[in-house]
């Protein structure tokens, strides 16, 4: 059976304009790969009304699960909550689960819960918390939607809370294996190995490195055994 699969989808300007380098999207498949669900498709986009909608109801569609990182904060750019919400028709508005938490924050750190932080509180109808243990202000889940902050300390803790809750498969076993040749010289026999092994993903990733040249050769599969068959005969026919 194939595993469930999962797309990502990152919000913000910051990270298209190169001022911030997303670091969620590498935790994430990580995490879903030992899950046993596969990271099909991840996109970026601006922090724009109309662009969130859209990606988000192709992905909620496309794939099994959709996780979101980034634009649940206090400020005025932070639009996600209200986004999701038009994706699949559902009003949004402060609501009083969300908001009991943010108040008891505040006044443990001697805080005011004014207007901007309130905007935390902000949940679509219909949504269910996503537990925040690191600062508190919680995510969301509508749909097969999992709605999380951008703040990759953040990011990884709402992660934990989330995975325990979802259908894993089988996770992915890998191998990587230096052949010390040019892509060139082992594409042929490369080639006819994937043909061998249809049920496994055979990936070639060249590398140039003082002076040397060659490429790293990944085998991945969900049959530890085939994995191990494919490596081993891999690397008889380049030995």
């Amino acid at each position: 059976m194939p595993n469930p699969t999962a797309a990502m989808l990152v919000i913000g300007d910051e990270i298209l304009s190169g001022r911030t380098r997303d670091a969620n999207m590498h935790h994430l498949a990580g995490q879903l790969t030992e899950a046993g669900i596969t990271l099909s498709e991840v996109r970026i986009v601006s922090d724009d009304h109309e662009a969130i909608v859209a990606a988000v109801r192709a992905l909620s569609e496309a794939w099994d699960t959709v996780f979101t990182s980034g634009g649940i904060g206090p400020t005025h750019d932070d639009i996600t909550a209200d986004a999701i919400g038009a994706a699949f028709g559902a009003s949004v508005d402060v609501r009083a689960d969300a908001r009991d938490l943010l108040a008891a924050h505040y006044a443990r750190t001697g805080s005011e819960l004014n207007e901007a932080r309130l905007r935390m509180a902000r949940i679509p109808d219909g949504a269910t918390l996503i537990d925040n243990p690191v600062s508190v202000a919680p995510g969301f889940t509508l749909g097969n939607v999992h709605v999380m902050a951008g703040v990759p300390s953040v990011f990884q803790a709402m992660v934990a809370s989330v995975l325990p809750t979802l259908t894993g498969g089988t996770p992915l076993t890998s191998t990587s294996t230096r052949i010390d040749r040019g892509e060139g010289d082992i594409a042929g026999p490369l080639g006819d190995l994937a043909e061998a092994f249809p049920d496994l993903s055979l990936g070639s990733y060249p590398f140039q490195k003082d002076g040397k040249f060659g490429a790293n050769i990944v085998i991945r599969g969900q049959d530890a055994d085939q994995v191990a068959a494919a490596t081993a005969r891999l690397e008889a026919l380049f030995a």
